[in-house]
């Protein structure tokens, strides 16, 4: 679990050049555009030079980035922090010469700052948005008249400036923290589900092992019948001419130990033959192999099988099921005080599996986010050990993939403890498949 937590705790986030690049050209040929369509267009006065020449120096960047480094190159957080840092004093200095924070264009400040709250880190972000939002106070103390058509130039309200400033100062804040919060769930998630399907793989993995030994088992059968019964006949011919005593010995243990080695193959076969892959378990076995792990920790776990008139389900042997209820069995044990109860029953159109402890239980603003990835009350180095948050995520992922409602609550005071509640429609725990991983 160590290796999750290097990979999907704490991503390195990097930025690809080109991504960076695109936004600078649109952006270049955007003031471009507007330069021409305000002066020629509008017949205001611009003064086109000098505004041309910071574009023309944006440009002359993005061509130098273009040709010294491959498109594809990921930039570190620094550099693409410092290609924004770029962006927004350029977009201050066209600001300055076209009428400050009394040009409307003046909200894109927000875009260099959004692009950073949506990929790299919360501090390159916060430092983005003090220095946007310095450019701003600047901004509305010194700069060029705004181009205006009239003979006296638009001087505007003191009120009014101060009120853009304070909206650019806030839309920066707010929208940013929205776009950070947005992002990093859809990361969270995105990192958690792939966590989730190296899990799914394992447990496919493992399966698939169990029936190579079967496989295995089944074709070293022939061979060592064969020797088995030339070491006999050939123990029998010894005995019957009178040889040496020590070749008798040697054939007899050749023998022996080729009895052995079909007895252990034919335990491998009889095991296998329950976990094949496409084999289908009862509900009651089902259960009994995802406790049978959790029965020598000292926690005594109770096994409730409700009798009913209509015929035990039979499932597929699924990993995802087995991994999603072995996982919520082993946070019950992790968390019991003395005992956890595991009661199933169905009927015609419902199966029902309940896993309870009588442990603390989970806290009141643990259980309105339980299943959320990354969620934990665990510390490293706690008794029951350090983890990601993602134990009960995958869990439950992995069940209502195969059909399943998952729920979680607390028991009812006095009693203390955690109960959950997985509850399959009998169809899909009948006829429910190995889920793919690449469906995850």
């Amino acid at each position: 679990m160590s290796d999750l937590r290097s990979d999907f705790r704490h991503p390195t986030r990097y930025v690809r050049l080109d991504t960076i690049l695109r936004l600078r050209w649109l952006a270049a040929l955007g003031q471009l555009a507007t330069i021409f369509i305000v002066s020629e267009g509008l017949d205001f006065e611009v003064p086109v030079i000098p505004c041309v020449i910071i574009i023309g120096l944006s440009s002359l960047l993005n061509l130098v980035l273009q040709v010294r480094f491959n498109p594809v190159h990921r930039l570190a957080p620094r550099y693409a922090a410092a290609l924004l840092t770029i962006n927004i004093a350029e977009l201050a200095a066209l600001l300055f010469l076209t009428g400050g924070l009394q040009n409307p264009f003046s909200f894109l400040f927000l875009a260099p700052v959004l692009i950073s709250a949506t990929a790299l880190p919360t501090r390159i972000t916060i430092a983005l948005g003090i220095f946007a939002a310095a450019c701003a106070t600047a901004l509305g103390f010194y700069h060029l008249p705004l181009p205006w058509n009239g003979d006296e130039p638009l001087v505007l309200p003191p009120t009014y400036m101060v009120a853009v400033w304070l909206s650019i100062v806030l839309a920066i804040g707010v929208t940013s923290l929205y776009a950070f919060q947005v992002t990093e769930e859809a990361r969270k998630l995105s990192d958690a589900l792939a966590a989730t399907e190296l899990v799914l793989t394992r447990e496919q993995h493992l399966t698939q092992i169990d029936g190579l030994a079967a496989a295995a088992a089944h074709e070293l059968g022939t061979p060592l019948s064969t020797i088995f019964l030339i070491s006999r006949e050939l123990e029998q011919a010894v005995q019957k001419n009178g040889l040496d005593e020590h070749a008798r010995g040697d054939l007899r243990t050749l023998r022996e130990q080729a009895q052995r080695c079909r007895e252990i193959l034919a335990k491998i076969t009889q095991l296998s033959s329950h976990g094949a892959p496409f084999d289908r378990m009862p509900l009651s076995t089902l259960i009994e192999e995802t406790v049978a792990p959790h029965r020598d920790f000292g926690i005594a776990i109770k096994v409730r099988i409700a009798l009913a008139q209509d015929p035990e389900p039979v499932g597929m042997r699924n990993p995802a099921i087995l991994y999603g209820v072995g996982n919520i069995l082993e946070n019950a044990v992790d968390f019991a005080r003395e005992r956890v109860e595991v009661n199933a029953w169905w009927d015609a159109s419902t199966v029902e599996i309940v896993i309870s402890d009588d442990g603390p239980g989970i806290a009141p603003d643990i259980l309105k986010r339980i299943g959320e990835p990354y969620l934990t009350r665990r510390r490293t180095g706690d008794a029951q050990g350090g983890g990601l948050g993602l134990g009960v995520f995958i869990a439950r992922t992995l069940l209502e993939r195969t059909g399943a409602r998952v729920s979680f609550t607390n028991r009812t005071f006095p009693d203390h403890g955690a109960i959950v509640t997985i509850v399959w429609p009998r169809s899909s725990f009948e006829t429910s498949e190995v889920p793919s991983p690449a469906l995850l």
